[in-house]
């Protein structure tokens, strides 16, 4: 056995494998552990990553509920205004409907005062003339003089009292 080279050869190539197995091995532990670490590393920052992603998400999340609600108030707020707005033009073309009515009453009073009176005025000025007309065509002179004594102390009459 030990004279056979066969025996030699497989005691050198076990020493040999015994004598490379320690730097190889720490070799590859070391290689090994540096992409262990590569990968603890970018799980790591994924990990990071994701948090943030979902911190973002919830940041948006939120706003978008802020922004509805800011959004509900101005709906409700633009509602009341414009209620508020339709209710005060209505007011307001009401009262001016009403401040043109009565404008229109007193105009068509006016009117007509201004119509009686004229129809007075005509009346009178008639009157006075078919009276005037008939006085000068029916009364003689001794009656007309008779009739302008009898007016100016039935006016002295009227101022002594």
């Amino acid at each position: 056995m030990f004279s056979d080279p066969q025996f030699w050869v497989a005691v050198s190539f076990v020493l040999f494998i015994a004598a490379i197995f320690n730097p190889v091995r720490k070799i590859l532990i070391i290689s090994l552990d540096s992409q262990i670490q590569q990968i603890k590393n970018q799980l790591n920052e994924t990990e990071n990553i994701k948090n943030e992603a979902q911190k973002t998400l919830s940041e948006l999340k939120s706003r978008e509920i802020k922004v509805e609600t800011e959004i509900q108030e101005l709906k409700i707020n633009s509602e009341k205004r414009i209620s508020e707005l339709k209710q005060l033009s209505s007011k307001k073309l009401s009262e001016q409907i009403e401040k043109r009515k009565i404008l229109a009453e007193n105009k068509i009073e006016q009117q007509m005062r201004d119509i009686n009176l004229s129809i007075k005025h005509y009346i009178s000025d008639s009157a006075i003339e078919a009276a005037s007309h008939i006085l000068k065509n029916s009364l003689t002179e001794n009656k007309k003089s008779d009739l302008i004594t009898d007016s100016i102390k039935e006016l002295n009459n009227v101022l002594k009292n």
